[in-house]
């Protein structure tokens, strides 16, 4: 079964990047066959500088490598060095209407928050679905608010079977229900975009302040608090067991403990779990010559398995005329 997923580099990784997709992928990458990528064009969409899309690119390889992507194990690569998922994008968009890509949650939220929208943020689902078309993935890991866009590649992929013959699988979605949205420290789902996360990579007082500033209600010390309704137990209770979450319950209902207690006690757990990570991580940083080696036996791994899918497209189409007869 092969698995594909990927990331933007669109700033540092945060916990709702690890819970929602980056923890399985070790897991993934024993037991299925995983494609992994770094997903710089679509960054593309929220572009600052050059300078930041290069360092963004380069620090999420050095992130996945540290987390446990093994490149022995998977195809690892970054997205702008495979040319043929670039292709497939524009073949694919003839296959889908311009009112359909009117309707993705990413483009309509953007135009609601008063973003004036560019092409490349309205064409997102179309290169997202060459993503996982190019492929033959079977399966991809999706939080509940990034199924549109599998619908959508699953929905193109019909429609150019239908009008030109089997090519494309149809991908399904792997969807964890306990963990597909993590709050940020408002509360909102944690993404980079609202400003609201917590990066686990981080250095230790940067780490402390985006844990101490997450929202708490009025409750004091000395009364009992609804961990149900709680941001931080909500977060912490992804690192525990079960008898760990009844614990942490339990200092939540029980009178005596603060906020700024519960707060400094995840923020412990969070230095804790991802201390062997951090280490790892200033060790491949600083090897950028190993980084880009890592990169290049991905993309070469990569563009071989797309060229496979590409030259299937392009007969379909009838392009190219290498197999004119003379």
């Amino acid at each position: 079964m092969r698995i594909l997923t990927g990331v933007q580099p669109s700033g540092k990784l945060h916990l709702g990047n690890y819970f929602s997709v980056i923890r399985k992928l070790v897991d993934y990458q024993n037991k299925s066959d995983l494609f992994c990528f770094v997903a710089d064009l679509h960054a593309l969409t929220t572009f600052s500088s050059a300078k930041s899309q290069t360092e963004n690119t380069y620090d999420a390889v050095c992130d996945f490598l540290a987390l446990g992507i093994d490149p022995n194990k998977c195809a690892f690569w970054i997205q702008s060095e495979v040319p043929e998922v670039t292709e497939l994008t524009w073949y694919l968009s003839m296959s889908i209407t311009v009112p359909k890509l009117e309707l993705a949650h990413s483009y309509k939220d953007k135009v609601a928050k008063g973003i004036v929208p560019s092409g490349g943020l309205f064409f997102y689902p179309v290169l997202m679905a060459a993503d996982i078309l190019a492929f033959n993935s079977d399966k991809v890991p999706v939080g509940k608010d990034q199924k549109q866009h599998l619908e959508y590649a699953r929905d193109i992929a019909e429609k150019f079977n239908s009008q030109y013959g089997e090519t494309f699988k149809l991908p399904e979605p792997e969807i964890d229900e306990e963990t597909a949205i993590v709050p940020g420290v408002d509360g909102a789902k944690m993404s980079k975009s609202y400003g609201n996360t917590i990066n686990f990579f981080d250095d230790e007082k940067k780490l402390k302040k985006s844990v101490m500033g997450i929202l708490t209600d009025s409750a004091g010390v000395d009364e009992s608090k609804d961990y149900e309704k709680s941001i931080i137990y909500s977060i912490h209770s992804l690192f525990l067991d079960e008898s760990g979450k009844k614990d942490l319950q339990s200092r939540f209902t029980n009178p005596g403990t603060g906020y700024g207690d519960l707060k400094k006690a995840l923020l412990e757990t969070i230095l804790d779990y991802f201390g062997p990570y951090r280490k790892e991580r200033e060790k491949i940083a600083a090897d950028p010559t190993y980084v880009r080696s890592v990169m290049k036996k991905g993309s070469d791994k990569a563009r071989a398995a797309s060229s496979q899918i590409l030259d299937k497209v392009r007969e379909k189409l009838g392009i190219g005329i290498s197999k004119v007869s003379a």
